[in-house]
């Protein structure tokens, strides 16, 4: 095993891990100053989709004067990336990293036109409106990531991939959102938030009162696993993706910055293995790893590179 990697994985307090940010996992690998610049990144990004989120696990709806503020509120926070700053030192740390690392500032315009989608919303009428949310709320957190991971360093200097990153995530984004949606599917109905399809659910005969029923404790039809299986497909089809991108990167990368590329894909494919179709109920319990079997999973990954 490599000893810088291993040396990164025994720095992760696994045990303090919360809501299983993978992505954080995966940037412990970089250098220090990298891996500082994807947590000041994600730091804003969760802000203001826990602000939304929180909001939206009540059970009343969010009325028009609600959705007015939010909006504004989520315009402001992005907008200030492109003012001055000074007056809010997490924007002013943010802006900082941003022009340090040369991070495109779409990838945060794209984030909050999804979650402009999230206040305006109740789920999503088609698939194809999942995967065009994907595009801001998983695509672009993974874009930040690659562009991280990718950058070239030269004394202290960094130049930005000279790829498309946000071509480059876009399959392990969504890949990871479709498990992440699956492993979250009993928390995420009992917090009043829906990631399935209305399309997809009409089609096997399925009510969003349906998923609630099941996320509680109720049987879980055969319909719903119709559904379950239809995601876990699309899953597969990105994940494939996603080992074919891997590859294409993997000449560009080295040492921890490779490790991570892959260790973020096999993060979220520990979950998907652990989807029973034909036999799981689907709850946290069943399908969120603990911190043991993460580091686990880790070291094992870990043992076998060179």
């Amino acid at each position: 095993m490599d000893k810088e990697i291993y040396n990164s994985i025994h720095s992760i307090a696994f045990e303090n891990i919360e809501k299983h940010p993978n992505i954080l996992i995966a940037a412990r690998f970089w250098d220090d100053k990298r891996y500082l610049a994807a947590k000041v990144c994600y730091r804003f990004m969760r802000m203001i989709d826990d602000h939304i989120d929180d909001r939206k696990a009540k059970e009343d709806a969010i009325n028009c004067l609600e959705k007015e503020a939010l909006t504004e509120k989520v315009n402001h926070w992005i907008e200030c990336l492109v003012q001055d700053p000074e007056q809010d030192p997490m924007i002013k740390e943010l802006t900082d990293t941003i022009s340090t690392f040369h991070i495109p500032v779409v990838l945060f315009h794209n984030f909050a036109k999804s979650m402009l989608y999230d206040i305006n919303h109740i789920g999503f009428d088609t698939l194809q409106d999942f995967l065009d949310y994907a595009e801001g709320a998983s695509v672009a957190p993974a874009s930040v990531f690659v562009h991280l991971c990718s950058l070239s360093e030269e004394k202290g200097t960094y130049s930005p991939p000279d790829f498309d990153v946000i071509d480059a995530a876009r399959p392990c984004a969504i890949f990871s959102y479709i498990v992440h949606i699956i492993r979250d599917f009993q928390e995420d109905q009992q917090n009043n938030l829906n990631y399935f399809a209305s399309d997809i659910l009409k089609k096997h005969d399925l009510l969003p009162s349906d998923l609630k029923e099941i996320a509680n404790g109720g049987p879980v039809s055969p319909s719903f696993r119709e559904v379950i299986r239809e995601y876990h497909g699309l899953a597969r089809h990105y994940s494939e993706k996603t080992l074919q991108e891997i590859k294409n990167l993997s000449p560009r990368l080295n040492g921890g910055n490779l490790f991570s590329l892959h260790l973020i894909y096999h993060l979220y494919k520990n979950v998907f293995d652990r989807i029973d179709i034909e036999e799981g109920s689907f709850t946290a319990r069943e399908l969120n790893p603990t911190p043991q079997e993460i580091r686990s999973m880790v070291l094992e990954l870990a043992s076998g590179w060179q």
